[in-house]
């Protein structure tokens, strides 16, 4: 029986222990390490992942020592809490890097309360939710998120932090405690008549997060984002179109106050009468300009051509959407003048159509739905930039 396995991958050899490696087999298990080494002689590093493996001795335990003699960076992942536990006690958790395995959690039958861009959001029991990431190396995405969520929170902004990294197929999840939380999607399509109260609601944490001054360098600058979206069109739009898009982006003033980045009534959770606002991996700051063409689409552009598409997004019909697009204006800028609250739409719309555009063209152009939807956004596109000749409100 193997007691190694190995893959050779980006420059680093990934060498698996199986079994109980122990003064009867130690020297086998050597052997067949470092035959895997023989065949990945330019690896820039070495990881053993101990994820099969249930125990180590003392003579196991050596092989390790002589390896990290000749591989320093050397570090361990996937340690089961019993082998975790001898490397412990032996001091190898101080000479180099170990790594405890994740849990390991199921979510078919699950109950999806949320999506973003990188991931869905599951209600695993009344209790605990869980954000399960699309990309399966998603570790780093998962640390930042946290790291956003962390600073988000002391700033004063009522958040979920995650408080557990779980393994949930071939990718990761992580896992924060809500304890009957309802979302303001749910509490909306149960209790229609209250609409008004939970878009208040929705519109009050919305103004808290854009209050908000954060310290440049901390969170991702939204208008280079955007600058970046408008520079992918380049060879998309007619010149004229491209150049007052790029230019009507970098008139955008500075702006180091907070946004949500994907804020939509899926990703606002009512607790015990207590708000509190999940999926911080758009966090970033910038002119709100920037965020309102994100609720734009969440409630509109996405489903602009297929009204379907808002109902699998958020969970509620396209025109409803369309009644919290409008409501949310009215109540965040304190106005009931259209042609003011039309002004600012179109100007949110701009950047809306700029991101949705450039996702299309990425995903979608060989589609007959990503033709239509690329056309459509061109001739939006080309109608408000006629008439729009500022971002700014």
């Amino acid at each position: 029986m193997s007691l190694a396995e190995g893959k050779f991958e980006n420059g680093v050899l990934t060498a698996s222990f199986i079994g109980h490696i122990d003064s009867g087999n130690a020297a086998q298990a050597e052997q067949e390490l470092n035959e895997l080494r023989q065949g990945a002689l330019e690896a820039s590093a070495v990881v053993l992942d101990f994820e099969r493996l249930q125990y180590i001795s003392s003579a196991g335990l050596r092989i390790i020592l002589r390896l990290r003699k000749d591989r320093p960076e050397l570090k361990i992942v996937n340690v089961s809490s019993e082998v975790y536990e001898i490397l412990d006690m032996t001091g190898f958790t101080e000479m180099l890097p170990v790594e405890k395995a994740y849990r390991r959690l199921n979510v078919e039958g699950c109950e999806v309360i949320g999506q973003g861009a990188n991931g869905q959001v599951y209600r695993l029991d009344p209790d605990t939710i869980i954000k399960v990431y699309l990309n399966p190396d998603s570790l780093p995405d998962i640390h930042r998120e946290r790291e956003l969520a962390r600073r988000a929170f002391v700033l004063g902004i009522p958040t979920a932090i995650p408080y557990d990294v779980v393994k949930v197929g071939e990718g990761y999840g992580s896992v924060f405690e809500l304890l009957n939380a309802k979302s303001l999607a749910k509490l909306i399509i149960a209790e229609p008549e209250k609409l008004d109260e939970y878009v208040q609601v929705y519109v009050d944490l919305l103004k808290k997060i854009h209050s908000t001054e954060v310290q440049p360098g901390d969170m991702p600058d939204m208008k280079a984002v955007v600058l970046g979206w408008a520079d992918f069109l380049k060879d998309h739009l007619p010149p004229e179109q491209y150049e007052k898009l790029h230019g009507l982006i970098e008139a955008v003033p500075e702006d180091h106050h907070m946004l949500h980045g994907d804020y939509h009534i899926k990703n606002v959770m009512v607790q015990n009468g207590e708000v509190l606002l999940i999926d911080m991996d758009t966090l970033c700051m910038g002119h709100p300009v920037f965020e309102f063409a994100s609720i734009f689409l969440a409630y509109q552009g996405f489903g602009e051509l297929d009204h379907s598409e808002t109902e699998r997004f958020l969970g509620v019909s396209h025109e409803m959407g369309a009644t919290i697009w409008n409501k949310t204006l009215r109540l965040y800028f304190g106005t009931e003048d259209q042609a003011q609250l039309d002004a600012i739409a179109d100007k949110a719309k701009v950047v809306g159509y700029t991101r949705l555009l450039r996702r299309t063209i990425r995903r979608k152009s060989g589609t007959a739905e990503g033709q239509a939807i690329i056309a459509n956004c061109k001739a939006r596109l080309a109608e408000l930039l006629e008439r729009v000749d500022s971002l700014t409100f």
